[in-house]
């Protein structure tokens, strides 16, 4: 059986996360909270700082004790180190303060930045141009959103604090062994000089696999997703073993990367504190060594070598290899998070759709002898506002008038897909396109509503070049009604009025009416407030389609694109409808695309398509009379009746 085409096409590629990616993510933070991330840094510091100050102390008491031990008098001793015991449970408790705060401002900060960083993504893909979204699957973007920014949470939450605090701990425990012993000091060195090359062999081989784990998420998600899609067409042509096989696989490579990722990962903990442990126990017989020996210490302090520098030294020993572990685990943490950063920051830094336009949509107020005065409120009259050099302005009616003038377009560079077309509407002209699939039909709409620009030619609206009108407002100006209908989550109101925000309850019940959906809407359980979700898959082809129909309808724009609006639509259906669209599309421009040749034979001119050229264009009665294509479409077996 021959594999579908949305079988996965082997293992993505893959990178490593850009250099910069961690210190950007910080820069973000300090942009996002700039007095609550020093903050709770300082939390942390003072944490690390409190860790190492019992050292200090134990040496002080120990010190005391031998002192006092010699000399018998206990009366002096107890009053000091009952001194040093307050004054470390006075440090304990301001720290235990301090970790709390840290561990609420943590969270705030955590939940804050994703939050402001999924508003940010949000936003940047809402910028972006419709290309985007042609090339890129659909469920890796959503992944985005939810395993990469996971990823990013672990960072934030956990890595950079136990980074901070491990760190912190581990060069003030540095300074304080200095302090204490410098040859000591050397002989813990190198033990974490091994520590160091296990850290990057095993650490180093976990981040490779880290990345490809985060990438074959993002397909594994990308291909249930086109999957939860087509389950009807797979169940159709019984593709359930063979999408099964393919799931298989992709998910093989998922848990391939996984298992390495973890296996690597997990070996290199234990590793590192059985090399702490051998050292403590290295370092407690030099120490011993050292005092028996009567060996001289080499330190900052000065002080002999005795018990008073060996226990402190031995229980930094512990701190410092213990904190030197904690910086090695978070090494697969910080590679996947830095992983999830890069591909969001991608997302993010993705050019937006390119909008050089100046010439404005306002409303307006039209005299009969045709001056232009622009209003704050909407009159049902509009016009372009067009700005000039010299600081004047001219306003032009918007009429609908489309010119299409010598276009040549491909979606790729090496693939023309439109080929010299010239099209002429004016206003209150309907213009249909018929062809085979793939004449390019779609795509002179697509140029229409700037989804995509011209290589070559132009396009003007009311005689200004669509390129200097802004993106916003020349939508705004266009209704369009496609042939796969996308309805919302919300009620049948609610999606009616996404053609008009601004629109009554009244003015989307007279759209549904004239697109012929008020009939079955109120017919629904609970009528215009019915509730709609998953496209709404609880209605019939045809009634989404009505509703879309509808939608654009309570827009009230002066030029309609219908690109197959009735094709999912029964005959009885479509004679409803097709009285609605008439009304519709009274004084407006109007283009069609259409397979069903009966729903075009009204228009004022057809166009017929082929290879990206317009071959044939003329009335219905001029091309019948011509018995070209179009004569061998309308008279053939091309469509049912």
């Amino acid at each position: 059986m021959k594999k579908p085409n949305n079988a996965p096409k082997g293992r993505p590629n893959f990178k490593k996360a850009k250099k910069g990616t961690l210190g950007r993510v910080i820069k973000t933070l300090f942009k996002f909270y700039p007095v609550l991330v020093p903050f709770t840094a300082f939390c942390i510091l003072f944490s690390a700082v409190v860790a190492v100050i019992p050292d200090f102390v134990l040496q002080k008491v120990l010190d005391c004790i031998k002192i006092n031990s010699e000399t018998g008098s206990w009366t002096v001793a107890r009053p000091e180190i009952l001194r040093y015991l307050i004054f470390v449970g006075i440090l304990y408790v301001i720290s235990l303060i301090a970790a709390v705060l840290n561990t609420q401002l943590t969270a705030v900060i955590t939940q804050g930045f994703l939050s402001k960083l999924r508003i940010s993504m949000f936003k940047g893909m809402q910028s972006l141009p419709i290309r985007y979204f042609d090339t890129h699957k659909h469920g890796d973007i959503m992944s985005h959103y939810t395993n990469d920014i996971d990823t990013l949470r672990q960072l934030i939450s956990q890595s950079l604090p136990a980074i901070l605090r491990a760190g912190s701990v581990v060069i003030g425990v540095l300074f304080a062994m200095l302090y204490f012993s410098i040859w000591m000091t050397l002989i813990v060195l190198l033990g974490v000089v091994l520590m160091t090359i296990v850290t990057k062999k095993a650490g180093g081989g976990s981040s490779k696999y880290f990345i490809r784990q985060q990438m074959s998420l993002g397909q594994t998600e990308g291909y249930i997703q086109e999957m939860m899609n087509g389950q009807k067409v797979i169940k159709v042509f019984c593709h359930e073993e063979e999408c099964q096989k393919d799931f298989d696989k992709i998910n093989e490579e998922l848990y391939n990367d996984s298992k390495k990722a973890h296996s690597y990962a997990n070996v290199l903990g234990p590793i590192i504190q059985n090399i702490g442990n051998i050292l403590y126990v290295i370092m407690a017989v030099a120490g011993g060594l050292f005092i028996v020996t009567k060996a001289p210490n080499f330190s900052i302090s000065g002080l002999p070598f005795g018990i008073s520098i060996v226990v402190p030294f031995l229980n930094m020993t512990k701190q410092f290899t213990g904190n030197v572990n904690q910086l090695s685990q978070q090494i697969n943490s910080i590679v996947m998070g830095c992983a999830g950063a890069d591909r969001i920051f991608s997302l993010m830094d993705e050019l937006p759709e390119d909008d050089e336009g100046y010439v404005t949509l306002v409303n307006a107020k039209i005299s009969e002898d045709g001056k232009v005065t622009e209003t704050k409120h909407h009159t049902g009259q509009w016009a372009w506002k067009h700005p000039h050099g010299d600081g004047t302005l001219t306003y032009t009616p918007l009429r609908g008038d489309v010119r299409i003038v010598d276009a040549t377009f491909g979606y790729t560079e090496n693939k023309t897909v439109l080929h010299d077309i010239s099209v002429y509407a004016e206003p209150g002209q309907k213009v249909a396109f018929v062809g085979a699939t793939g004449a390019g039909k779609t795509t002179i709409t697509n140029l229409i509503n700037r989804f995509y620009d011209i290589e070559d030619g132009k396009i003007r609206y009311d005689g200004i070049n669509i390129n200097k009108i802004k993106k916003s407002d020349l939508r705004r100006s266009l209704g369009i009604v496609l042939q796969d209908t996308n309805l919302f989550t919300g009620t049948v109101m609610d999606n009616i009025r996404y053609g008009n925000l601004d629109a009554t309850d009244e003015e989307c019940i007279d759209a549904a009416k004239l697109a012929g959906a008020d009939d079955f809407i109120t017919r629904l359980p609970d009528g215009y407030e019915t509730m709609l979700s998953n496209n709404g898959s609880n209605l019939s082809q045809g009634q989404r389609q009505l509703i879309s129909i509808a939608r654009a309808a309570v827009a009230d724009p002066p030029v309609m694109i219908l690109d197959e609006a009735t094709s999912s639509i029964d005959t009885r259906t479509e004679a409803i409808v097709q009285r609605g669209m008439d009304s519709l599309m009274k004084c407006r421009t109007v283009f069609v695309i259409a397979h069903r040749l009966s729903t075009v034979k009204n228009s004022d001119v057809i166009m017929v398509m082929d290879g990206g050229r317009i071959i044939e264009r003329g009335t219905h009665d001029d091309l019948i009379a011509q018995k070209g294509k179009y004569y061998q479409l309308y008279t053939g077996a091309f469509e049912l009746q």
